[in-house]
């Protein structure tokens, strides 16, 4: 079985990315919702180290604020990035709900033609998740999508992962287990080209990455996929309840995926003994090519 080809952020310094960049333009785009306390220290180093004093790599740093309520915005422009609130975003297309919608509009409005999303709460961040994850594109044209995987370590007694290791390994072992050499299936840490996130859909919710991954893979073949190890990720871990619904919505986009005809007695609402019923967000935004506002 054809596996993903692995790199090391290390095999991309960024004097020869820049040597290679050529006419590309490089947008990285953060999704934030009350991330006040971590987002302008990513920001900060991408604008210092990737952006400007003689290390001009990246072209733009977006913002995407999904309707915080504390500094986020205030915080993250100051800190030198671009900040667009999510429902100012192909308006006439309504302002959705959801991580996959978030990062759907900010394909509409970022203007680079490689894409690099990282998320907002990231506390180990470094510039080398930037050039890790645009190595591979920038060197092989081949490359269409690029996964950044890592170490993660237990924080307060708690790994990371969970929601990797009990629903996402075995959904795609069972049903795609040609994506099974994926080493980090649900990271947040990854880049594409644009011409090739035009032509998928977007799950709203928690299971965008597991659709894109699917789709893509699809789409161009596995040997056009590339992952880079970006070391050690340290975020913000959620509480096992959070994580239930986050793991129903990856089971829906995989059952939308596969040829399992779906039965209108299917639910996308958790339900749970002593717990108020959840909503999974289970919608799909259409490849941004059919919409007739988005304008690249």
């Amino acid at each position: 079985m054809t596996e993903v080809r692995s790199h090391s952020a290390d095999d991309f310094p960024l004097p020869m990315l820049r040597d290679v960049k050529g006419d590309h333009t490089i947008s990285v785009c953060i999704p934030a919702r009350n991330e006040e306390a971590t987002i302008a220290t990513i920001v900060s180093a991408i604008d210092e180290h990737l952006a400007s004093n003689g290390h001009e790599l990246v072209d733009e740093i977006l913002v995407i604020d999904d309707r915080s309520d504390d500094d986020t915005a205030a915080v993250a422009r100051s800190a030198g990035a671009t900040v667009v609130q999510v429902a100012d975003i192909l308006p006439t297309q309504g302002p959705g709900r959801g991580k996959g919608n978030v990062l759907w509009k900010s394909v509409a409005a970022s203007t680079g033609d490689l894409i690099v999303w990282i998320d907002a709460d990231l506390t180990s961040f470094t510039p080398a998740c930037v050039t890790g994850l645009v190595g591979p594109m920038l060197t092989d044209p081949t490359v269409a999508m690029v996964k950044g995987y890592y170490e993660r370590p237990e924080i307060g007694g708690t790994g990371g992962g969970r929601t990797t290791e009990l629903m996402a390994r075995p959904l795609l072992a069972t049903l795609f287990p040609h994506l099974t050499s994926v080493r980090q299936p649900l990271g947040g840490e990854y880049a594409a080209r644009r011409d090739i996130l035009e032509q998928v859909p977007f799950s709203t919710g928690y299971g965008v990455e597991t659709g894109l991954l699917i789709d893509i893979a699809e789409l161009v073949g596995l040997e056009r996929l590339a992952q880079v190890d970006l070391g050690v990720r340290v975020h913000r871990n959620r509480p096992l309840d959070e994580l239930s619904v986050q793991a129903m919505e990856i089971l829906h986009v995989g059952l939308r995926r596969s040829d399992i005809e779906w039965r209108p007695e299917w639910s996308h609402v958790l339900l749970r003994p002593d717990l108020d019923p959840v909503e999974a967000l289970v919608d799909e935004r259409p490849p941004l090519i059919t919409v007739a506002e988005y304008r690249p």
